[in-house]
């Protein structure tokens, strides 16, 4: 058990940066679908089995691996050539190290973290790794020896010094208002309520949240600031000369920084793994009425997938049939959840700490998800900015606007402070 809950957060860091990697992509492809109001991927398949679609974004990753390695001639730095993508990977990864999945869980007197890297840096480590993820790409376009691909990498520097900026004196705001750097202490400060409302980061610095998130979409070079990239304008790029698993780097870099950026907007702006008006006590008090709305609630949910599934996976394939596949296995699974919950909730069982920490999991996963949907949303409905507008809302907009809310903030917290 020990060494499970030791082992768990790094577990889960790996399934929320690189495992859900064909899972972005296969959503990326469906909602993209959905508002250009065509099918997407519904033909790829295992004997019948399509996921959804997810198998195409399977194909795709075992396409990559398997792909050449090729070295254009021109390159003369190989060596930089070469470490660059890694460098751009590794700093995505290495930012999801400090996100908190769950709440602090005490077990025969010992505490256990539920972060992968149980470190007090905590804003601090992800703005320094996400800020050395662009020498990945300077460094890759530097090395390519190719116009475009300097270019890309150009662009790329101009837009990460404009936009870090901003983006740190927005946390600067939030540090002011929690009081600490730890990500930990900010759920657990968002656990309060603020008069009537959850005082998430969102409702007490709405301007601070606003800008974070314009800033965390150009930090990861998402539409509509992906002018590094820009297809129409300069081929692909800072990764025009690369292929297979090195471009493949540059790939799952590119969505490991979404997720890590959503995480970070979980913990600080949306009440991380809380949920409202209910902290870690809370819900370990009530854990019974808790689980039996959660039982509803998969009842429920079961019940309205059938029906949309029965309506719209109209599409035969050859092979098994899909829709008794997924019926089966969505029976089990939601019988056996609510089994498991039952068994609680029936009290044969006393709520325990680790049912909470299972719950807030849970929590933690649907807000992040959510967050990939809206990232996916504006890439799909917003155009791409011109290289100057870009640049005019981080130096004309946000940088301002972050520094007079630096300056509101710390009149506030002064003024609060000297009231009480």
């Amino acid at each position: 058990m020990n060494t499970v809950l030791i082992l768990l957060p790094l577990v889960l860091t790996i399934l929320f940066s690189l495992a859900t990697v064909p899972i972005l992509v296969w959503m990326e492809r469906r909602i993209a679908a959905l508002i250009q109001d065509r099918l997407g991927p519904n033909r790829c398949h295992i004997n019948g089995i399509r996921l959804g679609g997810i198998i195409q974004s399977v194909a795709d990753m075992m396409k990559l691996v398997f792909k050449e390695e090729f070295l254009p001639s021109h390159i003369k730095n190989k060596f930089y050539y070469l470490v660059a993508p890694s460098l751009a990977f590794m700093s995505a990864f290495l930012t999801f190290m400090v996100i908190p999945y769950a709440d602090n869980i005490t077990i025969n007197e010992k505490t256990y973290y539920m972060q992968a890297l149980p470190t007090d840096l905590g804003v601090l480590w992800f703005l320094a790794f996400a800020g050395l993820g662009v020498y990945g790409i300077i460094l890759g376009g530097w090395a390519s020896h190719n116009k475009y691909a300097m270019l890309g990498s150009m662009r790329a520097t101009a837009q990460v010094i404009g936009y870090e900026v901003a983006m740190g004196l927005s946390l600067v705001s939030m540090l002011i208002t929690y009081g600490t750097i730890s990500l930990n202490e900010m759920v657990t400060y968002q656990s309060q309520s603020f008069f009537i409302i959850p005082a998430w980061g969102i409702v007490i610095q709405p301007i601070a949240t606003i800008i974070f998130i314009i800033t965390a979409f150009a930090e990861t070079n998402r539409a509509p600031f992906d002018a590094a990239e820009g297809e129409s304008e300069i081929v692909a790029g800072y990764h025009t000369e690369y292929g297979a698993m090195k471009f493949g780097l540059y790939f799952v870099a590119e969505y490991i920084a979404m997720a890590a950026s959503g995480a970070l907007i979980v913990t600080i702006f949306l009440g991380g793994y809380q949920l409202p008006y209910l902290n870690t006590n809370d819900l370990i008090n009530n854990f019974e009425l808790v689980l039996w709305l959660i039982i509803a609630f998969a009842a429920v949910t079961s019940i309205i997938f059938f029906k949309w599934m029965k309506k719209h996976n109209i599409f035969e394939m050859p092979g098994l049939d899909e829709k008794k596949v997924y019926a089966t296995l969505i029976i089990g699974f939601t019988a056996f959840a609510i089994v498991v919950m039952s068994y609680y909730a029936l009290g044969f069982s006393e709520g325990s700490s680790v049912g909470v920490m299972i719950l807030q999991f849970a929590i933690f996963t649907v807000k992040l998800f959510f967050l990939h949907f809206v990232f996916i949303w504006v890439r799909w409905t917003l155009p791409r900015f011109r290289y100057d507008q870009t640049q005019k809302l981080g130096w004309n907009i946000l940088l301002p606007l972050s520094l007079v809310n630096i300056f509101i903030t710390a009149i506030v917290v002064v003024g609060v402070n000297y009231g009480s």
